[in-house]
């Protein structure tokens, strides 16, 4: 009769040592997994913030946000530019200076 509860133990034991196998598999997994969505998660992130400043800088350059180009007159290829003439004498202080014209 000994032996029968020895028998019985030992299965109990076994029966302990598997389910704790089995809930310290089933831990790891679920801690592995929160790592990996951790990881996605951070990546689809940067992602979503990096579309985002992309989308305001191209909308900011190229789009309905970007500053109007100043209109400049652009001459004609058929316009011809006279050019200044150039005075020959460099004016002085004494010829700016008004006349008088002697009354009569």
């Amino acid at each position: 009769m000994a032996g029968r509860g020895k028998n019985r133990d030992d299965r109990a034991a076994h029966e302990r040592a598997r389910l704790y196998a089995a809930r310290r598999e089933y831990h790891d997994g679920l801690a592995r997994r929160r790592s990996r969505d951790n990881v996605i998660a951070a990546v689809a992130g940067g992602v979503l913030i990096l579309a985002a400043i992309g989308a305001q800088v191209a909308y900011f350059t190229a789009g309905p946000g970007a500053p109007a180009p100043a209109e400049s007159p652009a001459p004609s290829p058929t316009e011809t530019l006279s050019p200044t003439p150039t005075p020959t004498q460099t004016p002085t202080p004494a010829d700016s200076t008004p006349t008088t014209i002697p009354s009569p």
